[in-house]
């Protein structure tokens, strides 16, 4: 499983001990930090193209005024799913197929690509919305090859009981990259310009490649033939689907960020709620990973985290609770303080479900469940980006965040009663199961 032998070294960081997560996972952070960069940037991008335009339509006789920014942070919703909608199945084949790792030294050359295209089009002064958006699709859709093959990859560089606390090492790698991507993105722009921000991005991808050839690891694919194909898929999405613990995680991740997308409305809250510009828009942006990086490092000390189900209900509701509370604030103090506690109970979900599917899932299926995960997961933020826009559009911002929030908490009542498998699942002090997966 993992290439290298470990040494002694303190058990609280047990996925450290192998070199070649080290590298996996300090290419990334680097790497991550350029992408939080780009998406941080593209949102305010959009928001200062569409500013103060509006929209009106008519309907059953009456005259109806809609943000055209609201309309246009909400559209981005749809121009990152539709890549995923189309080619994550097919991603989490080639990852049960081909070598996980070469897969992702390309989708990582090809994000290289298209950022520079990005940065060099904005630095040219030919950026538009249509431009931003396609370009946009396009990254997303690379990432729909590469994502199946970095998560599925995990398992093979770490034993089984070291699992969690790599998932949860790579939970504080995300939420430090995305402290630091916003930060950087808010201070570029307003020292530089836009075109800048994209072409740190473009560079950052320079480090997991040379991460990645560095590695020890090669693995050939994982499916012992299967391949890609019909079948291939159908089993993918059958094992997804009939796995009861999975299932409901999924469903679960995906009503939380499909109601509770308080993230694509930032910019309006930012700008026309709280009133502190491109600046305090970064460090908005970066308080939902505050709260989510310091989670992620207590999570990290821990052996392992009993009665896993019960606390991954309760810790989605305290997102959908401080997402409500976050739509109703008018500080900015308060509202970066509930900002950070969302990101405290998303990461808590976040390290319980990641691990929990692994541990289910064969290896040989971990590709495809990944790519049906990729469907939900982001589907349910970009989704949730287009009725945010849509409400906040017509009701305001403020009225889309807390409803959002509301109906998450609700439907995570749902969950909890439906899929009792769930409620009970636990694990033990060797991260093995104490739950029927039916």
């Amino acid at each position: 499983m993992a290439s290298d032998k470990p040494s002694l070294s303190p058990p609280r960081l047990a996925a450290f001990q192998y070199r070649d997560f080290r590298l996996l996972w300090s290419g990334q952070l680097v790497s991550i930090i350029g992408s939080q960069m780009q998406v941080t940037a593209i949102d305010w991008h959009i928001y200062e193209l569409l500013k103060g335009n509006i929209y009106t339509i008519a309907l059953f006789d009456k005259a109806f005024t809609l943000q055209a920014d609201a309309i246009g942070l909400g559209m981005l919703g749809a121009v990152r799913l539709v890549p995923v909608l189309l080619l994550a199945l097919v991603g989490g084949m080639l990852a049960d197929t081909i070598d996980r790792r070469r897969m992702l030294i390309w989708t990582s050359v090809l994000s290289a690509i298209f950022a520079s295209i990005l940065a060099v089009v904005t630095l040219a002064g030919q950026a538009s919305v249509a431009i931003l958006y396609l370009l946009t699709s396009i990254l997303s859709g690379v990432n729909a090859f590469g994502n199946p093959a970095r998560q599925s990859i995990v398992p093979n560089l770490v034993p089984r009981e070291h699992l969690t606390n790599a998932v949860s090492l790579n939970n504080v790698m995300w939420q430090t990259a995305t402290i630091i991507g916003p930060s950087l993105a808010g201070l570029v722009w307003h020292v530089f310009e836009p075109g800048w921000v994209y072409a740190i991005d473009a560079l950052s991808f320079v480090a997991p490649i040379l991460a990645l050839l560095a590695m020890s690891y090669r693995g050939a694919g994982a499916s012992g033939g299967v391949g890609l194909g019909w079948s291939s898929l159908v089993e993918g999405i059958r094992f997804t689907y009939q796995s009861r613990l999975i299932w409901s995680t999924m469903l679960l991740d995906f009503f939380a960020t499909f109601f509770a997308s308080a993230r694509t409305m930032l910019p309006l809250v930012a700008g026309n709620i709280l009133g502190v510009g491109a600046l305090g828009f970064g460090v908005l942006s970066t308080a939902q990973s505050v709260g989510a990086m310091l989670t992620a490092v207590i999570l990290s000390l821990r052996k392992t985290i009993r009665r896993q189900g019960i606390v991954l209900l309760a810790s989605v509701a305290v997102y959908g609770i401080a997402t409500a509370l976050f739509g109703l604030s008018t500080f900015f103090a308060l509202s970066y303080v509930l900002f950070a506690l969302t990101g405290a109970g998303d990461t808590v979900s976040t390290v319980i479900r990641a691990s929990l599917r692994q541990l289910v899932t064969p290896d040989h299926l971990r590709g495809r469940m990944t790519g049906v995960n990729m469907i939900f997961f982001q589907g349910g933020p970009q989704l949730g980006e287009m009725e945010a826009g849509l409400v906040a559009s017509a009701f305001g911002s403020p009225v889309a965040i807390f409803t959002g929030g509301l109906a998450t908490v609700l439907l995570t009542t749902w969950v909890a009663w439906k899929y009792p498998s769930l409620r009970n699942y636990t694990v033990n002090e060797d991260g093995e199961a104490q739950t029927s997966y039916a």
